[in-house]
């Protein structure tokens, strides 16, 4: 009986191989011999899976935002609505060892998306697509009477993307002067400062 393969799985398992790579040898380490030999399958096989190496990160950066979102969702509907907020805000900082990988992978992404013009779309996509989250959080703050009503959220979707950006960069390059729990007492104080 023929062996019944997961393709996607198959693309995830790929996609881990890639983050293990990039994180212990860097991005310029990342070719497909060293990802098919990470991924414990050949180089031709991952190229049945993946025709470039953009392709390949590609689809490495839209599996760290998948598995963001899975968690975002997971949050239950009963949270407090601030509570709820924040939680939403963590999933996106390196708190844990998990968060702290896919941060770093995100980092390696944005920063070959500059010159790598096949990633520049899907850089500038997930870039929309945390804004509108953010923009969204703000806007659900507003709509239950909690957000302060000199806040605009133009603006403040801005600067909270910015603290969140600025607190995931400090948080992968000097993790020992900022704590995780640091990172969430931040979130908690900047939300609770534009709160009524």
């Amino acid at each position: 009986m023929p062996k019944i393969v997961d393709h996607e799985k198959q693309r995830e398992r790929i996609a881990e191989a890639t983050w293990a790579v990039i994180m212990r040898d860097g991005i310029e380490k990342a070719t497909v011999r060293n990802i098919a030999k990470e991924a414990g399958m050949s180089a031709g096989a991952l190229r049945y899976y993946f025709s470039s190496q953009s392709e390949l990160l590609a689809f490495s950066m839209k599996l760290v935002s998948e598995r963001v979102r899975k968690r975002i969702e997971a949050i239950p509907r009963s949270t407090p609505p601030l509570e709820g907020i924040k939680r939403c805000l963590l999933e996106i900082l390196p708190l844990t060892d998990e968060t702290k990988k896919e941060m770093e992978v995100w980092l390696v992404f944005t920063q070959r998306a500059l010159w790598d013009s096949e990633l520049q779309p899907l850089s500038e996509q997930i870039y929309n697509e945390l804004q509108t989250a953010i923009k969204r959080l703000l806007e659900l703050l507003r709509n239950l009477g909690l957000l302060r009503p000199d806040v605009s959220i133009e603006l403040e979707t801005e600067r909270l993307y910015a603290l969140v950006d600025g607190l995931a960069m400090h948080g992968i390059m000097q993790p020992d002067k900022l704590s995780p729990s640091q990172m969430e007492e931040i979130i908690e104080y900047h939300l609770r400062s534009i709160c009524r």
